[in-house]
């Protein structure tokens, strides 16, 4: 299933902030990606509606399976773009800006090349 692109950069800070700092709250990610907090409230409503989080009583959103998947997903792609990048000799802040963008883009089979190819060549 095809999110929205801004769904998935939600998806995958929700899952950096975790891995940060345990449990999420929208404020989090409002400080995180310095956007509005009515912009967050509604994008946290998409993404319950849409079965991807979870939102406690207390305001703690944390990632559903489907959610996690795509998080995942994500981050893999951002991590291993932007180290390919820097590899090629891209200044890091432009190869972490590319990969923010590619990582949406790029069709999974391009990627998994990519992902072959990246690991093939560190092995020699």
């Amino acid at each position: 299933m095809k999110i929205q692109e801004s769904a998935e950069n939600y998806l995958e800070t929700i899952l950096i902030l975790q891995n940060r700092k345990g449990s999420v709250r929208a404020i989090d990610i409002v400080n995180e990606l310095e956007y509005t907090k009515p912009s967050v409230s509604v994008a946290m409503k998409n993404l319950r509606e849409n079965g991807y989080v979870q939102v406690s009583k207390e305001g703690h959103i944390t990632l559903t399976e489907k959610g996690q998947a795509i998080a995942e997903t994500m981050y893999e792609r951002h991590t291993m773009i932007s180290n390919w990048l820097m590899t090629l000799g891209v200044d890091p802040k432009i190869a972490v800006e590319d990969a923010c963008r590619i990582e949406h883009v790029i069709s999974a089979e391009s990627f998994e090349a990519i992902k072959r190819h990246t690991i093939t060549s560190q092995e020699s």
